[in-house]
């Protein structure tokens, strides 16, 4: 995932030439990786520098979330970005100006849920910060917290999800709770809505 279209192709094209390697989503802005039919994915390939308001670490988060498993890619990045994607869960940052091959080592690191032990992942390991509360929530708790703070009703998220709103109701009682135990409310709409454009859910407004 790369905001220039040239460079999303580039790179499409590059792994289409792999046998193990499938490509099933190629996007060059966020809202458009979430709200893809094919979304989640097994591995993301994203860019450090996309041009919006969602913070490297809140969308590494949200893909961990979602089951994703996150490569970072820049051609120029400050440690702490590079510290802070890491941070919240990425396997591996891969500088643009690498080959191509460095992208597709990480790609099959990650594919197996390994870190890509690269310069910029053990500087990133030895680095001293602090890592922020994870909730735990499961993948579908995750996914109705998502569909519910997008405005959907709770009809509607049962719908998307192909289940029932009793169901949807428990998905976001659960998540709501494990948020409230890491100091975290959520009790309201308008809480969870601002909560997932800080989180890089949603779009900013």
């Amino acid at each position: 995932m790369d905001e220039h279209r040239l460079v999303v192709d580039g790179i499409v094209a590059h792994l289409a030439q792999r046998d193990d390697i499938e490509v099933v989503i190629g996007e060059s802005t966020w809202p458009g990786l979430l709200s893809h039919e094919q979304f989640p994915v097994d591995v993301v390939v994203l860019d450090l520098n996309l041009e919006d308001s969602v913070g490297i670490g809140a969308k590494v988060r949200t893909l961990s979330a979602a089951g994703s498993r996150t490569i970072v890619m820049s051609s120029h990045a400050d440690p702490s970005s590079v510290q802070s994607s890491f941070l919240a869960g990425a396997l591996a940052f891969v500088p643009k100006t690498e080959p191509a091959d460095e992208l597709v080592r990480a790609i099959r690191a990650a594919a197996i849920g390994a870190p890509y032990q690269n310069g910029h992942f053990l500087a990133a390991r030895t680095a001293p910060s602090a890592t922020s509360p994870d909730p735990g929530l499961g993948k579908q708790e995750y996914r109705a917290l998502v569909l519910y703070a997008s405005g959907r009703s709770i009809r509607e998220v049962a719908m998307d999800m192909g289940t029932t709103e009793e169901t949807v109701k428990s998905y976001i009682k659960r998540g709501r709770r494990k948020y409230r135990e890491i100091g975290i409310d959520l009790g309201t709409k308008n809480l969870l809505r601002r909560h997932g454009i800080r989180e890089g859910w949603l779009a900013s407004e």
